[in-house]
C-alpha cells in the first residue's frame, strides 16, 4: 500500500483541481503574507521613529524658546522692581520737579481739623533722605480763593476750627 489513500466520488473530483505538489503551492501564500508583515512592520516603525524624532525635535526648541522668555520675564521683573524702588521713585519724582508734601491735616467726624497742615516741601525729613532739589523758585503771590471753604488753615491757625463741611464724608485719622 502507498502513502496516499484512494479517493472515491466527489473527493476525488476535488482532489482532481488541486495540483500534485500541493505542500509547495500552500506554502507560497504563506511565505508572502509572512515577508508583506515584515515588511509592513518595518516601515510602520520607521514611520513612528521618525515621527518621534520630529517630536523631540520640536519639544527641545520649544524648551529652548521657553528658556529665553523666562530670563527675559526676569530681566524685566528686575528692571520693573528696581524702577519701583523708593530711592529710584524719589529720584525721578525730584527729576521732575515734586517735592515732598507737607504734613497733613485731617477732618473728624464732626468737622473739626485734627493736626497743622505744612506746605509742600517743608515736611521733616529723616538724615538718609537729601533735600530735594529746588529748580526754580516758587512765584510769592497767593493765587485767590473763591470761598473761605476752600483756604487751607496757616500753620498758626487754630487746630479746633470747624471749616464748612463737604459733600464727601471724612474718616478719622489720628497722628
Amino acid at each position: 500500500m502507498s502513502g496516499t489513500p484512494e479517493l472515491r466520488g466527489r473527493a476525488a473530483r476535488l482532489a482532481r483541481l488541486l495540483p500534485t505538489g500541493a505542500g509547495q503551492a500552500a506554502r507560497t501564500p504563506f511565505v508572502l503574507l509572512v515577508v508583506l508583515l515584515l515588511a509592513g512592520g518595518l516601515i510602520g516603525l520607521l514611520v513612528l521613529n521618525s515621527a518621534l524624532s520630529e517630536g523631540a525635535f520640536r519639544l527641545d526648541d520649544l524648551q529652548k524658546d521657553t528658556k529665553n522668555l523666562t530670563d527675559e520675564e526676569q530681566a524685566l521683573q528686575r528692571d520693573v522692581d528696581a524702577y519701583s524702588a523708593p530711592d529710584a521713585l524719589q529720584r525721578r519724582a525730584r527729576e521732575l520737579g515734586m517735592v515732598p508734601g507737607g504734613d497733613p491735616a485731617f477732618l473728624g467726624p464732626d468737622g473739626t481739623v485734627k493736626g497743622v497742615p505744612g506746605a509742600a516741601g517743608t515736611a521733616a525729613r529723616s538724615p538718609a533722605v537729601p533735600p530735594p532739589e529746588v529748580l526754580a523758585p516758587a512765584p510769592s503771590t497767593p493765587a485767590p480763593t473763591a470761598s473761605p471753604a476752600s483756604r487751607q488753615p496757616s500753620a498758626g491757625a487754630s487746630a479746633t476750627r470747624s471749616p464748612v463741611p463737604s459733600a464727601q464724608p471724612s474718616t478719622t485719622h489720628g497722628r
